[in-house]
């Protein structure tokens, strides 16, 4: 399987190209385009159990698509979110994702939903996260550009957890509130994660969760009578 990612990192696209046979399994409605021949197959990935976890708490599609190639194919998929899209080539390891931010990867990954703090009790952040195991090529998205932290050891660093975008296993990781309750409340900051150990945290210049949260008085609403 071949890629190629273009108009990034604002607006990318995930271009593949598949030969006759090879498979990709794709996020629910990220599919831009295709050429050639695919076949198409929905299902409740991973069985009823896993689906409803990574619905209900990852925030994902219940159902996830199977693209398979019956000839020379170019399929095209994007993010519901502008940013930007990256590789990652998985070798019998584990990446955590954060909900939202998958796009594809090869059939023979397994995705399941690892819960990783709580929400706070008026902003509604919380981690929750994809858990990528398995040897393959994935693909994951952000809102706004893709931004890389190494952690060595002794070190911590420290990151709200609406800009994760993903992280490797070999990190520990821990949730806590950015303050007081004065501050968790009325700072415009909710959960931050910390993180030590030896690894690789890849993160997002813009928070869905702060876009929201300026959106949202915005919009008009009813006149009640």
């Amino acid at each position: 399987m071949n890629y190629e990612i273009t108009h990034r990192p604002s607006y990318a696209q995930l271009a593949l190209s598949l030969e006759r046979g090879e498979s990709v399994r794709a996020e629910g409605g990220a599919m831009v385009s295709h050429t050639g021949n695919l076949d198409v197959e929905t299902n409740a990935e991973g069985g009823l159990l896993k689906s409803l976890s990574r619905s209900v708490l990852g925030g994902e599609s219940f159902f996830m698509n199977t693209f398979t190639a019956t000839d020379d194919t170019t399929l095209k998929l994007a993010p519901a979110l502008s940013g930007d899209v990256q590789h990652h080539e998985l070798a019998d390891e584990t990446l955590y994702v954060q909900s939202t931010s998958f796009i594809a990867s090869d059939p023979a990954i397994d995705v399941d939903t690892k819960f990783g703090g709580g929400k706070t009790f008026f902003g509604g952040e919380g981690l929750f996260l994809l858990k990528l195991s398995g040897t393959g090529p994935a693909f994951i998205s952000s809102y706004g550009a893709i931004d890389e932290i190494h952690v060595e050891s002794g070190e911590t660093a420290v990151v709200d957890t609406g800009h994760i975008v993903a992280f490797e296993e070999s990190l520990d990781f821990s949730i806590r509130k950015v303050g007081g309750i004065k501050s968790t409340l009325f700072s415009g900051e909710g959960l931050v994660c910390e993180f030590t150990g030896e690894g690789t945290v890849w993160t997002q210049t813009r928070s869905p969760d702060a876009f929201l949260s300026w959106l949202i008085p915005k919009l008009p609403t009813q006149s009640s009578n």
